[in-house]
């Protein structure tokens, strides 16, 4: 006899992933500045994804997962970020610029 299984629960999703670009050498350079600026940098994720009807899921080292309903919020959501993160390295010398990759 077969046993019967409840159809399996899909779900369509897009992920966000980003790193930062050259962290082990900003670390190196400057720990807790280093540390102190991620923690912010997170925080705008976390609001723009929040806004995009996302949800942050994983944050492990310098890394960023977040999920999104749509493949659409999830790029807008993206293009969001790199914009207002953008902007807040625009004050920093060259070698302190922290750069996503998403």
């Amino acid at each position: 006899m077969s046993e019967t299984r409840p159809p399996m629960k899909r779900k369509i999703a897009a992920i966000l992933a980003a790193d930062v670009a050259g962290y082990s050498r900003l670390v190196a350079q400057d720990e807790e500045e280093t540390l102190t600026r991620l923690a912010s940098y997170r925080e705008v994720f976390q609001d723009f994804v929040a806004k995009a009807g996302g949800r942050v899921f994983n944050t492990a080292g310098d890394a960023v997962l977040a999920e999104f309903p749509s493949a659409v919020e999830a790029v807008r959501c993206a293009i969001d970020i790199q914009e207002s993160l953008r902007t807040r390295n625009l004050g920093l010398p060259a070698d302190r610029v922290m750069l996503f990759r998403i």
